[in-house]
């Protein structure tokens, strides 16, 4: 298995002095830049729709996302929404890692209005890399995103945005203007203005749930602790909304918790006997029977949980982790994995070998699952995620 890029971790309050630059930048009236946004409205709630798509972290990868949606039937050659009354799920992490983030997330705001019309919907949620954009912590963009924000005025904007920003005791030496110029690739500004309060972006990811609850099922982007367990879908998101909307309460509220909504992998790594009662509760506060959560990247397929009442979607799909296209499939209250476009039955049971069989089977070898079923028929215990 190819190593993996590290694992990211809460921002934090040492984000704020990029915020602070973010917010700087906002100040030089450029906001002719700045786009309409659609479908910014919050999220409605419908209770059971006849059928739910749901695709985890994406990672800027363009291409294997429209793999996936087409695969499910969601939207056409042309990228034109095709799913009739599906609900489209995406958990968060369209951001960074990858070049193309702005095409997705170009695409989900096409597809809301379109899906809508056809009595469907697309629901976008927040993910920690959003959140990490919005705050200004961009360790993890990728070069190809700021240039996918490359224009004509780029470099008299960035010289604009040196001019306010940079040490004013080093603005003569040319060492640091090189390193500064590094620093802040071209595109940077228009980057860092879509996503400001005012920005297309910003203004469309603010708009977004941290919590989306449909039928019988929740679903986020890490997972509920035990620090939270007492709070409902509508307080999460009143909460984390409210701290969007503040970018002082954002760097240091629910949304950076190492153990909020968007970075706890508790449900996705810990052990599930002693964890069992702190879903129970969750999922009673909640409402639904089962926690469909991304964050933690899973072994190449998606995995049940806790007997199915837990079930993990991240399953590196952008090439950068070089994952399978695959999400989950709910039709009729049923939990089904579209593993490389094939439909298969998810075991709730406990009984794995089967289901890995059948999707290593459709892998082209070697298959990243072979060394859990391998563990798995030796009676080894078997590592089921790529995340460390």
């Amino acid at each position: 298995m190819s190593a993996v890029p590290a694992g990211t971790r809460a921002p934090g309050p040492h984000a704020s002095f990029v915020t602070r630059l973010a917010t700087a930048v906002l100040v030089l009236a450029l906001s002719t830049l700045v786009g309409p946004v659609a479908g910014g409205a919050a999220q409605d709630r419908p209770l059971a729709p006849p059928r739910i798509v749901a695709v985890g972290d994406v990672h800027g990868d363009f291409d294997q996302f429209v793999s996936v949606l087409r695969a499910a039937g969601i939207v056409d050659r042309r990228n034109r929404w095709l799913g009739g009354r599906t609900h489209l799920v995406q958990t968060g992490d369209l951001l960074d890692r990858g070049p193309d983030s702005r095409k997705v997330m170009d695409l989900l705001i096409d597809l809301e209005g379109q899906a809508r019309r056809a009595g469907g919907a697309v629901h976008a949620l927040v993910g920690n890399h959003e959140i990490m954009n919005l705050v200004g912590d961009l360790r993890y963009v990728s070069p190809g995103e700021y240039e996918a924000f490359r224009g004509p005025d780029s470099a008299a904007l960035r010289d604009r945005a040196f001019a306010l920003l940079a040490d004013a005791t080093r603005k003569d030496d040319a060492a640091y203007r090189e390193q500064w110029n590094a620093e802040h690739p071209l595109g940077w500004v228009e980057h860092r203005m879509a996503f400001g309060p005012k920005g297309r972006y910003g203004r469309w990811l603010r708009a977004r749930d941290v919590v989306l609850r449909l039928g019988d099922t929740a679903f986020l982007h890490g997972g509920i602790s035990p620090k939270y367990a007492a709070l409902t879908a509508d307080a999460i998101n009143a909460r984390v909304r409210a701290e969007m909307a503040d970018d002082r309460a954002l760097a240091t509220g629910m949304a950076v918790d190492e153990n909020g909504p968007l970075w706890y992998r508790g449900l996705a790594r810990d052990d599930e006997a002693t964890l069992a009662a702190h879903v129970d509760t969750v999922l009673s506060t909640l409402g639904v029977r089962r926690l469909v959560i991304g964050h933690t990247i899973t072994a190449g397929a998606v995995m049940p949980r806790f007997g199915g009442r837990v079930i993990l979607i991240d399953v590196g799909l952008s090439s950068v982790y070089g994952g399978p296209p695959a999400a989950l499939l709910i039709e009729g209250g049923r939990p089904f994995a579209l593993h490389r476009g094939r439909k298969l039955a998810l075991p709730l049971d406990g009984q794995l070998l089967p289901y890995l069989e059948a999707a290593a089977a459709l892998d082209p070898p070697p298959s990243p699952l072979a060394g859990v079923i391998d563990d798995i028929r030796a009676g080894r215990p078997a590592l089921l995620l790529r995340t460390p």
